[in-house]
């Protein structure tokens, strides 16, 4: 029979092996810290696969779990000595989730399950404490009735407001025993006005209740939204953990924390974390309480008076410092923990690998492998690629004026301005027209989870620097300001007030999530200095990477910029952007207008210098490197002219009439331009055109030759290529025109002539087309869009349906269709090397900067990848990690 349950804790362990795929995260590193000695407290696992039965069967349970459930209580009872349901001591336990991978605050957790109306009583007297008991008893009905019943939140937070209220107190820790027991009867008379039902009194009832809303919140909306973000599978499901609840809130000699061994923010090798002295978890993680701090030097640091836990609870912190050691040593990274003091006695929560930030994560790479705690290879696998955008963009200025209107706690690197949202729906709307906005709440909550994706940076008026929107805010890479409690924030009326002052939706803020000050306008920004650790660790990449990463680029800008990131040379060079300029469009519209060789030859002429100008600049910067120039490509819709100046500006140029140019304009009409008169077409049938492409390239490398005495090496790329005889024609109009300039110049430059693969019947015929062509530039925005039968600026429409239904595991624009795409580059590389065992091959669409595309460059062997300027690094440490893995 199927085992689906696992015990942990008390001197048992029942297997697993620390297993995430079968126990997830936080149950497999429950059985861990049980397993080298550290106080856990007793509970059992509820394996991933249950997740899918779950599904599978309709949403009930298969039918030997309950027994095993019934062994892994009677497992905490024998520990503990309590019992569950014991009106005289009971035993209560705490049900959470736990994927394969971290996702904070996506799924539902259910503490202090086992009180009822008897239990709590008993509870009070054997803890000799009934505040405690009563406060235990209303959060129990509070979460259970939120997570389980989903009951209205809003009405138990009110009636506890009113509560404090009524009898002037401000903080939760004012209200007495009895002031506790009247709010559990108001509650229950809530869940009675909407439930319809009584609050459930038998403990086994409520264990299966939150068992399944538990596996229920795998689906929830905001758990898919972070799966999507995140790119974690939807069939993983989640593991259940049962444990017995150890108690932060029994007075002063209690408390709670969440803590990392390392700072996740900076990376610095210190304790960093939060806690709070009469407490239970949730009130830290959830913003509801501003904790203190648990070092002495970050409370000096940070001016704060509240007692550090190291200054609070000595003895208590003393053993936790020994834990994080401990922890950092057995698992090989930074943790990030939660803990309990209960009386006095520390118990361990939870361990994980911490989400930091990209510069926390460089440094603490770098530094453990300094430390000998794990290789330079380790380091290179630990960092991910995709992170490294957070340091490859500009950060504030810092002596630009700010108008300073308050300052938070810096709770996630980077700096932000955009326009000040109150809500998350408007945050997604108004960043999808195109506007930066920033995301201010009084605090966060798993359902803003969409917001916090489509804001530019998160502000928060509540919460500590492990609050909700700090730990997912470094996830995202997004700057954070939390727990900036000046702030009034009216979110009904789109205002926020800091003392006098006000700030209204739409105005513009600035945030600074390296300082924790929040700005009214916009602040200047500088570029980011890339040395250190990031430095170190791009070089150790550098050493294992085989594949050549280059870049995507057509500026002089574009490509320094390219070159100080580590590019090795140009992939694609889009010339057809370069015709956009304003002091050489209305040449080119003569060009694409003449009806005869000689009006086009009369217009090239125009362009040829400008052209030549082009190429000297971008070969000045990549000397000696390989560059690869995509011919004129351009839709021709793009270039027509459509308004009355423009047709008489054009008309002037050709001295020709307007009304003639607009019968021209209105054959060369097509309904479907994208799959019109473009790429090799246009040379085809007008070679005067990728003949005057040909003859700047080649001037341009001769002069920069001349100049510096090493030449680039030009790689001329015919575009949108599906038959051999398509690239052998415009390949003898390259070859001739460099012939041509090497004569006039008296010296040969090393140059190839390949094609972009970007329709599938290219991919099939590589065969025959590698005997014309030196080299494949995969083109996989156009392959994907001519493979799937999809316009890639059409299909965000419906893209996002598509991968939320499984359709596609990710968006194919911005990961690589392995199964179709791919499957067409394997064939066409091939077919092309069993033609020309030497070919040169590598990819130049968005593909070329997405890390799952690269690995999959690197299994199917291709030579480099190319990418967009600030992409480069991303990929430079993204195919050292493919070349580690393929090992």
């Amino acid at each position: 029979m199927t085992r689906y349950v696992y015990r942990f804790g008390g001197d048992v362990s029942d297997g697993g092996q620390g297993d995430k795929n079968l126990l997830g995260g936080k149950g497999a590193n429950l059985d861990g810290m049980a397993s080298i000695g550290l106080p856990v407290p007793p509970g059992f696992t509820i394996s991933t696969p249950v997740c899918a039965l779950y599904y599978e069967n309709g949403e009930t349970f298969p039918d030997s779990l309950k027994a095993e459930v019934a062994t892994g209580v009677a497992h905490i009872e024998g520990v503990t000595g309590k019992k569950f349901g014991d009106a005289a001591d009971p035993l209560l336990v705490s049900v959470r989730s736990g994927a394969r991978v971290s996702m904070p605050g996506m799924m539902d957790t259910v503490l202090n399950l086992g009180l009822n109306d008897a239990t709590v009583v008993g509870l009070a007297e054997t803890s000799g404490d009934a505040r405690f008991a009563w406060d235990s008893y209303r959060r129990f009905i509070q979460m259970y009735s939120d997570v389980v019943l989903e009951l209205d939140h809003g009405r138990f937070e009110e009636a506890l407001e009113i509560a404090k209220e009524d009898r002037g107190y401000f903080l939760d820790t004012e209200m007495t025993a009895d002031d506790w027991r009247k709010l559990v009867e108001e509650y229950k008379a809530i869940v009675v006005e909407l439930w319809g039902k009584p609050f459930p009194q038998d403990v086994h009832d409520q264990l299966w209740g939150a068992i399944g809303a538990v596996f229920g919140s795998w689906q929830s909306e905001r758990a898919k939204v972070y799966r999507r973000l995140n790119d974690i599978p939807g069939d993983w499901g989640t593991a259940v953990n049962v444990q017995a609840m150890v108690f932060g809130n029994m007075g002063d000699t209690s408390a709670t924390g969440v803590a990392f061994t390392r700072d996740p923010a900076t990376g610095e090798n210190a304790y960093y974390g939060e806690f709070l002295i009469n407490a239970q978890g949730e009130d830290v993680v959830a913003g509801i309480r501003t904790p203190q701090y648990l070092t002495r030097a970050a409370r000096e640091k940070a001016g704060a008076k509240p007692l550090s836990m190291e200054e609070a609870m000595p003895e208590a912190y003393a053993e936790l410092a020994r834990v994080f050691d401990q922890l950092e040593r057995h698992y090989r990274d930074m943790q990030d923990i939660e803990f309990t003091v209960e009386r006095g006695k520390l118990w361990m929560l939870q361990t994980r690998s911490g989400k930091r930030t990209a510069k926390a994560a460089l440094k603490i790479a770098v530094d453990m492998a300094n430390e000998g705690l794990i290789t330079r290879d380790e380091a290179i696998l630990r960092v991910d690629p995709s992170a490294l955008d957070q340091l490859l963009h500009p950060t504030l200025d810092p002596n630009a004026p700010r108008d300073v209107l308050t300052k938070g706690l810096p709770a996630s690197p980077g700096a932000a301005s955009g326009i000040a949202v109150f809500d998350s729906d408007t945050a997604e709307k108004r960043a999808a027209a195109g506007e930066a906005v920033i995301l201010v709440r009084v605090e966060t909550s798993p359902e803003d989870i969409h917001g916090m994706h489509a804001a530019k940076g998160i502000l928060t008026a509540r919460g500590g620097m492990t609050s909700h929107a700090a730990v997912v805010a470094r996830g995202m890479g997004r700057p954070c300001v939390s727990g900036a409690g000046t702030l009034s924030i009216k979110a009904s009326e789109g205002i926020m007030r800091i003392g006098t002052r006000e700030v209204r939706e739409g105005e513009v803020l600035t945030i600074d999530g390296s300082t924790g000050e929040v700005m009214l306008g916009a602040v200047p920004t500088i570029q980011p200095e890339l040395a250190g650790d990031f430095g170190t660790l791009m070089a150790w990449a550098d050493e294992v990477r085989r594949l050549k990463v280059r870049t995507n680029a057509e500026t002089p800008l574009d490509c320094r910029t390219a070159r100080e990131f580590g590019a090795e040379g140009i992939g694609l060079c889009r010339t057809e952007h370069m015709f956009f300029d304003a002091a050489r469009i209305t040449a080119v519209r003569q060009m694409i207008l003449a009806s005869d060789e000689a009006g086009r030859r009369a217009a090239l002429e125009k362009l040829l210098p400008e052209q030549r100008s082009d190429f000297i600049e971008i070969f000045e910067v990549m000397v000696g490197l390989p560059c690869t120039i995509r011919l004129l490509d351009p839709p021709l819709h793009e270039f027509l002219p459509h308004e009355e100046s423009e047709f008489e500006e054009v008309a002037k140029a050709a001295g020709l009439d307007v009304e003639t140019l607009r019968r021209r304009a209105a054959e060369l009409h097509e309904f479907n331009p994208m799959l019109g008169h473009r790429g090799c077409r246009l040379g085809v049938t007008y070679p005067e055109i990728y003949e005057m492409q040909a003859r700047a390239i080649f001037e341009a490398a001769c002069v920069v030759a001349e100049k510096s005495g090493a030449a680039p090496v030009p790689e001329v790329m015919i575009p949108l290529v599906g038959t051999k005889r398509e690239l052998e024609l415009m390949k003898t109009v390259v070859d001739r025109a460099a012939q041509a300039v090497f004569a006039e110049r008296g010296r040969t430059i090393e140059y190839l002539v390949g094609t972009m693969i970007e329709l599938p019947r290219a991919a099939l015929r590589a065969g025959e087309i590698a005997e014309a062509g030196a080299f494949f530039s995969f083109g996989t925005n156009d392959l994907t869009q001519t493979t799937l039968g999809v316009s890639r600026d059409d299909a965000g429409r419906f893209l996002t349906t598509y991968v939320e239904k499984g359709i596609y595991s990710r968006d194919p624009f911005v990961s690589l269709d392995v199964e179709g795409v791919g499957e067409l580059i394997s064939i066409a590389a091939e077919r092309g090397r069993a033609t020309r065992p030497d070919i040169k091959l590598g990819i130049c669409g968005e593909h070329g900067g997405d890390p799952a595309s690269i690995a999959f460059c690197e299994q199917t062997g291709l030579d480099y990848v190319s990418a967009s300027p600030y992409r480069v690094p991303i990929a430079r440490l993204a195919a050292a990690q493919a070349a580690l893995r393929a090992r």
